[in-house]
């Protein structure tokens, strides 16, 4: 029997998927497929994946073609899979020519034409461009997302509006449109990033969902936890896409963290200990140490133990260039500690404890790509890696995109943990609820 093995993503299965698979069958007995798994999909470069790895594979098994259907999961399983499966033939499309040629070491490889005029890019790429409009004077988060958007099939910057205050502080490719009038970037435009100051978010969004525009606004979305709710219930009403945008939440790591919490591996979350802190002042109007940072540590908090604490004790800095919280909340399932600012510096870990082990998170794990699972007995310890691209941003910017697409907000962030973030920060702001800490100058 002569087995032959082919691997491919397979995304919204076409003819060209179809043809090249029946001519790998015809090159053997047995066809063994391989369908790439998401994280290795992303790891490749390709964010813009539509369907999920299930829907991928039932596909496949769809055609008939395929004898045997495994995950491709990690680089260099190709080696492996040729060995456990006694492979003869490795196969895979002309373009990727060359690409394979380490394999002739193991078995037979052969690159197979493609069909002409068709693939899965394409397709994605007939459906019309979603226009994004940029709203906001952070220079960082304004770049980052011009940059990151670039690796986004489906998605093209139609303009950038600034507050006429800050036009002067903004600086950006020439070939981007400038508009000077909110408005006209709305008509402009299908859907608005907003990263202006957090004091005018509520605005901004208002007036773009009203105008029947998708929003990704960067946290906190609101900084009263009714705006919040209100701005879901009309994206709601108006059958937009409303997303809150915090570049954690797309990392693939950050991800699959929260799912190993769910499978019992470190026993029941009982802390949760969260730090962001900076020594550098807030970058923009608006922002200030508490807003820019406060979202991304309450998070985790939220995100396993649930919106709904028992207690809260917030203790907050204000002098100068510095604004630092400390806060602790109660649940009925456990507990955490959260601290976040600048002007105050602290390791940036994440540390989540369990009965049975914890996650240890390395500064700054905002930006996670890594992660640990430790226990008692260190030789159960196991590390986790997962490539990150544009610190999530292009992550996130994808699942905006499908979520447009699919009039389906798929986003990890629910609106009950923007409310929840919306109020803390409410309480921070106004000094409601929280202690104010006096610096002793001596």
């Amino acid at each position: 029997m002569i087995k032959v093995i082919t691997y491919g993503t397979y995304d919204l299965l076409h003819y060209g998927h179809i043809r090249l698979l029946q001519r790998a069958k015809a090159l053997g007995d047995y066809l063994i497929v391989g369908v790439t798994a998401d994280d290795f999909d992303k790891s490749r470069g390709k964010i813009n994946v539509q369907q999920s790895l299930t829907e991928r594979i039932e596909a496949v098994r769809a055609t008939g073609i395929a004898d045997e259907i495994i995950i491709e999961e990690y680089e260099g399983q190709k080696i492996d899979d040729i060995r456990k499966y006694d492979v003869d033939i490795f196969t895979v499309g002309s373009d990727w020519a060359g690409k394979f040629d380490y394999l002739n070491e193991y078995c037979k490889v052969v690159y197979l034409e493609r069909t002409e005029g068709v693939s899965s890019t394409e397709i994605r790429s007939e459906t019309r461009k979603i226009r994004v409009g940029l709203v906001g004077s952070h220079n960082t988060l304004g770049e980052k997302f011009i940059n990151e958007s670039k690796y986004v099939n489906g998605i093209e910057i139609s303009g950038i509006y600034y507050n006429e205050d800050d036009y002067e502080v903004c600086h950006y490719d020439e070939s981007i449109k400038v508009y000077k009038d909110y408005d006209a970037l709305l008509k402009a435009s299908d859907a608005i990033y907003i990263y202006a100051s957090p004091l005018a978010h509520t605005i901004l969004c208002k007036q773009a969902i009203s105008s029947k525009k998708h929003v990704i606004c960067e946290s906190p979305l609101t900084l009263n936890i009714n705006e919040t709710k209100s701005l879901f219930e009309l994206a709601e009403k108006q059958n937009v896409i409303l997303l809150e945008g915090m570049k954690t939440v797309y990392s693939t790591a950050y991800q699959r963290l929260l799912l190993l919490l769910k499978t019992g591996l470190i026993g029941k979350p009982v802390t949760v200990d969260a730090t962001v802190t900076s020594l550098a002042t807030p970058l923009s109007k608006g922002w200030s140490g508490i807003t820019y940072w406060g979202s991304t540590a309450l998070l985790p908090v939220f995100q396993v133990f649930g919106v709904h604490y028992i207690d809260q004790q917030i203790s907050i800095i204000k002098k100068d260039q510095t604004e630092f919280m400390k806060a602790d909340f109660v649940f009925d399932k456990g507990m955490a500690s959260i601290k976040a600012g600048n002007g105050v510096k602290s390791e940036g870990e994440l540390i989540i404890s369990g009965t049975e082990g914890y996650i240890y998170v390395p500064s700054p794990w905002w930006k996670m790509d890594y992660f640990e699972v430790r226990y008692e007995d260190t030789n159960k310890n196991k590390r986790y890696f997962y490539q990150l691209d544009g610190e999530g941003i292009r992550n996130e910017i994808s699942t905006f995109v499908n979520a447009i697409n699919h009039i389906k907000n798929t986003a990890f962030m629910t609106p009950e943990i923007s409310e929840a973030i919306s109020d803390i920060m409410s309480d921070c702001i106004s000094n409601h609820n929280v202690r104010v800490v006096e610096l002793n100058e001596e």
